[in-house]
């Protein structure tokens, strides 16, 4: 993957907390057609934490591991597609002093945004063979238009761990409490990282042993952990000042300033920490956990994810190797290996492996009745929804759930406005209630009169 860099400092230096660093990601034949905003805004983990994005300037802030070793620190990365290079991606580091990034560096946080958005050349390939086979569908009389663009791409975590414990935060809850437990569980990797919590508390006394690391890891550790608690150790002032001033990033092949004026200060910096990994997470008692990100029974689902990924038993990478080819054949694999996971039922396996790019099984919940008898004029009930989705949506394989999914979102936008300018203190009115029908309102009211 080509890389183009430029580092440059704030113009003023007392204001600054470390450099800034450019790192430009080509979009290769997803060029013709690719948006920012579109591939971003296209699911709701994109306002699930740590994810921010500025409705004002078009930009996605997140933090980003500077490798993809689960012990690796993290660093605050601007996301963003310059009107004059529409062609690529700029992605602004925001790193302390003392970090330096090199080659591998780059390369994994280049490879993070490349999953987050579907930036391969097989997401390019769905993504056009969707558009395509939309477009037919579309010119049935029976078909009705959007006026939201279709998704295409569906926006995504920068690893496969971060994805699954979403979907299991999407169970049995409404979206406000997904959110809130997204934010609490990445509050608290800010607090484990910046060692606010000892590891002498009680509560943390692990319900495993610990895992016995090589020599080489336990060094990466100790290295990681003193570079990140001096990056944590900066405070949220000196960190907005600092992104608040223009940097001045020249290149050989022109200008790339950019302005970071247009973002609200607490989308550069709020606090927030990144998503704990399963190394994180392992090792913490259940109960804890429980209660300091009120998780529930999810708790010990996240916990028994990661000590199963921790210990061997779970491959990560053996997992995304196999979904790069998507066949029946290995969705089926894949599907066998998801349900053996502890806590892994039917909607969040389907969820897991749709992350994974198989899109022609459509996770149903109650959402997705509320959808097909509001918007389809269906009687569907949870018996029955599988069977509703895969009548309705058949004319679409394999790519039933990209329609589906199109659809539903266009209804969000319709309902709630253009969800990218959504501002983020609005995203937990998102809600069940708010999706009835007017004239559902106005025949519940008339009841309780």
């Amino acid at each position: 993957m080509e890389v183009s860099k430029a580092r440059g400092e704030g113009e003023n230096e007392s204001k600054s907390v470390g450099q800034c660093l450019l790192l430009e990601l080509p979009l290769g034949k997803a060029a013709e057609t690719f948006q920012l905003e579109t591939a971003v805004c296209s699911h709701g983990f994109f306002m699930m934490a740590p994810n921010r994005w500025d409705p004002v300037s078009k930009t996605l802030l997140r933090p980003l591991r500077l490798t993809l070793h689960s012990l690796s620190p993290s660093v605050m990365v601007r996301i963003s597609q310059p009107p004059h290079r529409p062609q690529c991606l700029h992605l602004h580091v925001y790193a302390s002093t003392i970090l330096s990034l090199s080659a591998e560096n780059e390369q994994a946080l280049l490879a993070q945004v490349s999953r987050m958005l579907r930036l391969t050349e097989t997401d390019e390939r769905v993504s056009t063979e969707f558009r395509q086979l939309y477009e037919r569908c579309m010119e049935a009389p029976e078909s009705n238009s959007m006026s939201s663009p279709i998704c295409g791409r569906v926006f995504r975590s920068p690893s496969l761990f971060e994805d699954m414990v979403k979907c299991i935060l999407l169970c049995n809850c409404q979206w406000p409490r997904t959110l809130s437990m997204a934010q609490a569980l990445c509050d608290l990797q800010l607090e484990l990282q910046s060692e606010s919590l000892s590891p002498m508390n009680v509560d943390f006394i692990p319900r495993t042993p610990a895992q016995k690391e090589s020599k080489r890891k336990l060094e990466e550790y100790k290295n990681s952990t003193t570079l990140i608690a001096q990056f944590a150790s900066r405070t949220e002032l000196q960190f907005q000042a600092h992104c608040g001033t223009s940097v001045d990033c020249a290149q050989t092949n022109g200008s790339c300033e950019e302005d970071v004026n247009k973002s609200e200060p607490y989308l550069l910096f709020d606090g927030s920490g990144n998503f704990p990994s399963p190394s994180e997470l392992a090792n913490l008692d259940e109960i804890f956990l429980a209660k300091r990100c009120k998780l529930g029974y999810r708790a010990s689902r996240i916990l028994k994810l990661g000590q199963d990924i921790l210990q061997g038993r779970i491959h990560l990478r053996q997992l995304e190797e196999t979904s790069m080819e998507r066949s029946l054949s290995n969705y089926s694999k894949l599907a066998e290996q998801m349900k053996q996971i502890h806590g892994f039922g039917p909607f969040t396996c389907a969820n897991v492996l749709m992350c994974m790019g198989f899109y022609h099984v459509i996770p149903a919940d109650s959402e997705t009745v509320r959808h097909l008898n509001q918007v389809h004029a269906r009687k569907s009930t949870i018996k029955t929804v599988g069977k509703d989705v895969e009548e309705i949506y058949a004319k679409y394989s394999p790519y039933q759930f990209l329609a589906y999914w199109s659809e539903l979102w266009d209804f969000y936008g319709k309902r709630f406005g253009k969800l990218s300018e959504m501002p983020y203190s609005d995203y937990k009115f998102i809600t069940a209630s708010n999706l009835r029908s007017k004239a559902r309102h106005k025949s519940k009211r008339k009841k309780t009169d």
